[in-house]
Order: C-alpha cells, then structure tokens, then sequence
C-alpha cells in the first residue's frame, strides 16, 4: 500500500522516515510522494579519454572514466542531449526497514527530454544516505539545471514484514551510507 499525503506527514514528523533536510509540505508534499532537489555534485563520463569502459577490467577502476563535477548555487549544469550524468540529492533520506522508496522523475522536467533513472528507481528497506540520480537528456537541446531546484518524488509502499536483511545490514551494500554521485561498483561483484 502506497503512503498518501496524510501518512508521509505522519511518518516524517514521528522519524519513522527521515528526510534532511526536513521537506516544506507546501512546495514538496505530492497527494502520495515527496519531491526531492537537485544537489550541486554531478558525476561526468569522459567519453573523449577512453574507447569503452570495462566494467570488470583487472586494471583501474570505473572512476577512472568519470570526473566530479561541483556547482555553485544559482549556477546551470548545462545536460547536452545524449548526456548521461550521475547526480545526488540535496536531502539525505533513511528509509525504515518495513517500507520501500519508489523513485519517479517530475513530469515537467520529462517534457524537456530529461529522464531522472535509467535503472534504479526501487530505494531499498533500510536505506540510508543521498540518492544517486541517473539523469539523461533524452531531447534535441541542452537544459539548463540548477542545484535546489525539485528533481524527482520519493513514494513509500509497506512491505508485507520488515524486510529481515535491509539494505544498511547487507554485506553487499555496495552504496550504503553515500554523500555524493558515486561511480559504479560492479567490479566489486567479481
């Protein structure tokens, strides 16, 4: 069952969900979701460096392909199309063990062009840190984004039970606890 307006209120003002900076109800509470902003760290591929990346080479790793990139407040980040950029959230979300985040772009910034996941729209039971945001510009003309500005929504959904290994317990848990726009860790699964 999705969370309404009334519940996420509710969740949030008791700490079962925490969110951080603590949304403004008025500008970022949805009937079912919560809108999250844009942070000011970008994760940029340099595509002109190297051929192709391997995502299980023996040598280097995947940041090796990759640069952080840092923006002012009230400077643009400039999505030319076909760009594909790794981007954090301004708010630090921790999801408790018995619910599940689904994340969704605004529909707005989608009639631009700009996609807000490739793959990961599920935020784990027992999440805990800053959302990565895999953002793509999928139409003809650059966008301009701007840090703070209101990027995705967050939904929750109760699971059936408390999930028995949430996402902060796996010894997997390859993301756990991040800051910022990580560069992938697949290699880590070898």
């Amino acid at each position: 069952m999705l969370l309404s307006d009334r519940d996420l209120k509710k969740a949030l003002k008791t700490g079962k969900i925490k969110i951080k900076p603590f949304p403004d109800f008025i500008s970022q509470l949805g009937s079912c979701s919560i809108d999250l902003k844009l942070g000011n760290s970008f994760r940029v591929f340099e595509h002109s460096r190297h051929a192709f990346i391997d995502p299980f080479a023996k040598k280097g790793t995947t940041a090796d392909f990759t640069k952080e990139i840092k923006i002012k407040e009230k400077e643009a980040f400039i999505i030319q199309p076909g760009d594909f950029v790794l981007a954090t959230t301004v708010e630090d979300v921790e999801i408790p063990d018995d619910l599940v985040g689904g994340l969704e772009g605004r529909s707005s910034l989608g009639r631009l062009g700009i996609i807000i996941h490739s793959t990961a729209a599920t935020i784990d039971a027992g999440w805990r840190g800053h959302i990565t945001l895999e953002l793509a510009n999928m139409g003809k003309l650059p966008v301009a984004l701007y840090v703070g500005m209101r990027i995705c929504s967050i939904s929750f959904e109760e699971l059936s039970s408390p999930a028995e290994v949430p996402y902060y317990k796996k010894k997997t848990a390859k993301y756990a606890g991040q800051k910022g726009p990580g560069e992938s860790k697949i290699r880590e699964e070898l």
